[in-house]
């Protein structure tokens, strides 16, 4: 396993489209402003500072999350503490990437 697989940014096609196939949710933790600049469509925004808060209210979805960011790096995190709390979930890395893989 490379370096990027452990980040979670290796190759995740497969992955994300069993994602989909499931209803995941696109979760976007960047800036409100970040957000506003531009989003996958349908997809929702927790910025990474606040995740924590608000995972009873993600928990609620009751649906499995791919996150998403700019690059990858937070939505890792956010992966990381998804599954911490029991939420099914993937990094989709970059919106932009991850949009095209939609």
């Amino acid at each position: 396993m490379g370096l990027l697989n452990i980040l979670g940014l290796g190759s995740k096609n497969n992955e994300i489209e069993n994602f989909v196939a499931k209803g995941a949710i696109i979760l976007d933790v960047r800036t409100s402003q970040e957000f506003a600049d531009g989003h996958i469509e349908g997809s929702k925004n927790i910025a990474l500072q606040v995740l924590d808060g608000k995972i009873a209210e993600i928990k609620k979805w009751n649906k499995p999350v791919i996150a998403c960011c700019k690059s990858g790096m937070r939505s890792g995190q956010a992966t990381s503490i998804l599954k911490q709390n029991g939420i099914d979930c993937i990094n989709g890395g970059g919106w932009t990437s991850l949009q095209s893989k939609l």
